[in-house]
């Protein structure tokens, strides 16, 4: 799909990968719809982009609901969905406390997992409306943010793996239901990104994680997730498929 004069939302695109996609969309063309909770840095984001800011919670149907229709209003329908919003807590199952508590472990779920079904259905009912582009007959395209810990989850990451799990789960499921659409379902899943949760612990910490990279040795850049989202985009077999930008790490146990 050619990307200039589309609409695309981003779901977490206040920092990180997601405000990393919503500028390289913008800068390729796109017309972009940026959701996240946090108001201050997602209005910054918006101006570097050109980009509506829409302040929700991906969890939240109305939420959601409410920030398609302002979608609707100020751009238009959608044709490309990009969901980075996400958590990444670190939590024993059983810990010195006892076990983990319920609601801790749900609201990974609800963010990682559910916050993503939750943009991907309203997207996809966009992308379904609208006249197919080209000959093969593509009308859009979904792509979600997994982890490397959906394989490789460490200890304390119960929750996080589980919930990006899911997100794995759901890409060939949803990719073969649209397709009969032309709707393309792919999923990034990216090993250790510089992300403020990465940029925030100590300096030897995050030189002792770079070097666990088997090659290139460093964090990867969120402009590396980026330029892969446009690539998916602007390729149209990509479709069904969960791709790990993580420089062949293969976690271990903790």
């Amino acid at each position: 799909m050619q990307i200039k004069d589309k609409i695309a939302v981003i779901t977490g695109a206040a920092s990180g990968m997601g405000a990393a996609s919503a500028k390289h969309l913008a800068a390729a063309g796109a017309r972009v719809a940026l959701l996240d909770v946090n108001e201050e840095a997602l209005a910054e984001v918006a101006k570097e982009t050109g980009g509506v800011a829409i302040p929700c919670d991906v969890t939240s149907a109305e939420d959601m609901q409410q920030a398609f229709d302002t979608i609707h209003d100020k751009l238009g329908l959608v044709r490309i969905c990009v969901c980075c919003a996400g958590v990444a807590p670190a939590k024993r199952m059983v810990g010195r406390k006892g076990p983990m508590p319920l609601a801790d472990f749900a609201k990974v779920i609800n963010i990682n997992l559910i916050g993503t079904f939750n943009a991907m259905r309203l997207a996809s009912a966009d992308m379904v409306e609208q006249e197919s582009l080209g000959d093969s007959g593509e009308r859009g395209v979904v792509i979600n943010t997994a982890s490397v810990a959906a394989y490789e989850g460490q200890i304390g990451q119960t929750a996080y793996s589980a919930s990006k799990g899911g997100v794995v789960g759901m890409t060939l499921p949803a990719a073969r239901e649209m397709a009969q659409f032309g709707v393309r379902v792919m999923a990034i899943a990216p090993g250790l990104v510089a992300t403020p949760l990465l940029l925030n612990m100590p300096q030897d910490v995050q030189d002792s994680l770079a070097a666990s990279v088997p090659f290139p040795k460093r964090l990867a850049q969120p402009q590396e997730f980026a330029e892969l989202v446009k690539f998916i985009v602007e390729n149209e077999m990509m479709n069904g498929s969960v791709v790990r930008l993580d420089g062949a790490i293969r976690m271990q146990p903790k």
